[in-house]
């Protein structure tokens, strides 16, 4: 085939500012969305893209669906979802490491499907932090297959990834520049890459249940394990330990009649955390909060411990929390450490003076002082200055005490109001979103902010909480970049490079070759300018190269698009970027298991878009 297209001097200027594009991302003196900013000014002045069209990428489908799921995501996190999907992995595996591993990794990696990928992993992050501290499973054996199903299951859907939600309007944007008489690209439904993500998923819950976990073994220092506050520093450091239990009373109980605080001095009683009577359920109740019949008791203890103590003292025991639920919901309450300092007004004074469960609805379990943890008795000790206080509490009501500085936390703890108690209504609407979504008549994102304005109406989210969602920089990113994609179709520039490539090739290669090659160029400039810019930069050159050879350009646009996640060695992928830190891997450990997986994922793509297309 010969090349007919002149190279003009617009297209000239189009690739002059890809590779200066490019050559900044690599070297990072500028920041990744001060260079989009600068690449879109630049089009702006050189006439590229018309002056009315410029800025149209702020209002674009994709970078409204981007801001949406977002949002989404961030009222499913207020509600305590994943804090939930933990307290049930950790169920669902038994203590086995292989079936968490798979099934965290399984379980995250359908969860992108309908997120943003980052967003994902930052839900993720602490349920990982859990995962580890109550298992012992090293955070390092955990976050890399976590994040590499989080990349993988991005491509079940066309929202699951920033390049996926570009392509559409990628798509659309390259008919304009078609040859007449060639069919119109059309919008990929929700659903299309379903087959190809699902193969992606599989093959990277393989890769690592049968070789890349051996790969990760070596990883010995593990220097990104925090051990925090956890339950299990807890339970090494003050005894406090085992699960929580309701404990319903009988008219046959000796504890009816009885005062909190004389309840909590008999010498078997576990810790008391909660009280319900009547309707008034309550964390941290006051010691002279009195137990009649039918009050249900909130306890923590070991379950062998709390089972004798509710046979002695006739009590109906059940480890299912029906009355509890939200008030024990990690996400919304939890063990903290706060210490007085020299100035605090509490010196000197017992928890029982301070009345901490009337007044600020904190519960002391327990004291260490000088090294020495005190357990019996704790309301009645006088505090000093340097002790060291075991609270229990809801998260919000103990950030509000801390304002008055009489005790400074040392907990990090959600500061953030926490709703489980609109899980479902959260769930319900995520729910409805994503069927809307399904219906191929209304656009996704519409359909996905239809989803955000009802978070927004119930109060699962206010809206400066949904600003606070957004993570700006990724849709400036995408915004500025996007209209560097149009002028490379516009411009000629695009069908230029296809036909010179095509040139150099020999006569007859193969078209699978050609989506491989496409598949690892985009790889290859994912790694250094991020997916987003991979995507706008190799799209219009995927299309214009299928139209020279006479293949399908729909399915070239979804290599690239599908390719452009294809990173999991360098920070330029926001997911990777995110666990380098925690779990401490070195370059060379990402390159050694990311590696393999590079051309694995390849190979995927190419084979089942051909299955498909």
């Amino acid at each position: 085939m010969e090349n007919t297209l002149t190279l003009t001097s617009d297209m000239q200027l189009v690739l002059g500012l890809t590779v200066l594009t490019m050559v900044l991302f690599v070297f990072e003196r500028l920041r990744a969305d001060v260079v989009a900013l600068v690449v879109l000014v630049l089009l702006g002045l050189t006439g590229l893209v018309a002056p009315e069209d410029l800025f149209n990428g702020f209002s674009g489908n994709a970078v409204i669906s981007v801001i949406a799921t977002m949002i989404l995501g961030a009222g499913l996190d207020r509600t305590g979802a994943l804090n939930r999907l933990a307290a049930w992995l950790l169920r669902r595996a038994r203590g086995v490491e292989q079936r968490l591993l798979l099934l965290t990794s399984a379980i995250a990696g359908l969860n992108s499907s309908v997120m943003q990928n980052p967003s994902v992993m930052a839900l993720y992050l602490p349920v990982a932090s859990r995962l580890s501290s109550r298992t012992g499973m090293p955070l390092s054996r955990l976050l890399l297959p976590i994040a590499v199903a989080i990349v993988m299951g991005g491509g079940l859907t066309m929202v699951g990834n920033s390049p996926l939600i570009l392509l559409n309007d990628l798509l659309v944007s390259a008919n304009a520049n078609l040859p007449s008489g060639l069919t119109t690209l059309k919008p990929l439904p929700m659903f299309a890459p379903l087959p190809i993500g699902l193969a992606l998923l599989a093959a990277g819950l393989a890769y690592f249940h049968f070789f890349g976990s051996k790969r990760l073994h070596e990883n010995a220092a593990d220097a990104g394990v925090t051990p925090g506050r956890t339950q299990s520093y807890f339970a090494s450091a003050y005894g406090i330990d085992g699960d929580v239990y309701e404990l319903t009373v009988t008219a046959d109980s000796p504890l009816v009649g009885m005062s909190l605080g004389e309840a909590e001095v008999l010498h078997d009683a576990p810790l008391i955390l909660a009280l319900k009577t009547g309707n008034e359920s309550r964390l941290a109740p006051p010691g002279d909060a009195r137990i009649w019949v039918g009050s249900v008791l909130g306890v923590m203890g070991p379950r062998a411990a709390i089972s004798d103590f509710a046979q002695n003292r006739f009590l109906r025991m059940s480890s299912r929390l029906r009355e509890f639920a939200d008030l024990f919901n990690p996400a919304r309450a939890g063990i903290s450490e706060a210490v007085i300092p020299p100035t605090s007004t509490w010196i000197g004074k017992t928890a029982t003076t301070l009345q901490l469960g009337k007044r600020h609805s904190l519960r002391l379990l327990a004291i260490n002082r000088d090294k020495h943890v005190l357990r019996e008795n704790v309301r009645e000790v006088a505090l000093r200055a340097g002790d060291m206080l075991v609270l229990h509490s809801i998260w919000q009501d103990l950030a509000q005490a801390a304002g008055g500085r009489d005790f400074v936390t040392v907990t990090d703890f959600p500061k953030a109001e926490q709703r489980p108690h609109k899980f479902k209504i959260a769930m319900t609407i995520f729910g409805m979103t994503m069927l809307i979504a399904l219906s191929s008549r209304i656009p996704a994102s519409v359909a996905l902010m239809t989803g955000v304005a009802g978070m927004l109406i119930t109060g699962v989210l206010k809206m400066d909480e949904a600003y606070a969602a957004i993570n700006w920089k990724t849709v400036f990113l995408m915004a500025c970049l996007i209209p560097l994609g149009w002028a490379m179709d516009s411009s000629g520039a695009a069908a230029w490079v296809a036909a010179h490539t095509l040139d150099r090739l020999p006569e007859g290669t193969p078209v699978w070759l050609l989506e491989i090659a496409v598949g690892l160029l985009t790889a290859a400039f994912s790694l250094v300018i991020s997916h987003v810019g991979a995507t706008i930069v190799m799209v219009p050159i995927a299309i214009n190269l299928a139209l020279a050879a006479g293949s399908d350009a729909t399915a070239f646009a979804l290599i690239v698009a599908l390719s452009a996640s294809n990173n999991f060695i360098t920070a330029s992928n926001p997911v990777i970027s995110m666990i380098t830190g925690p779990a401490g891997y070195t370059t060379r450990e990402l390159w050694r298991v990311g590696g393999p997986l590079l051309l694995i994922y390849t190979a995927i793509v190419v084979a089942m878009v051909n299955l498909m297309f």
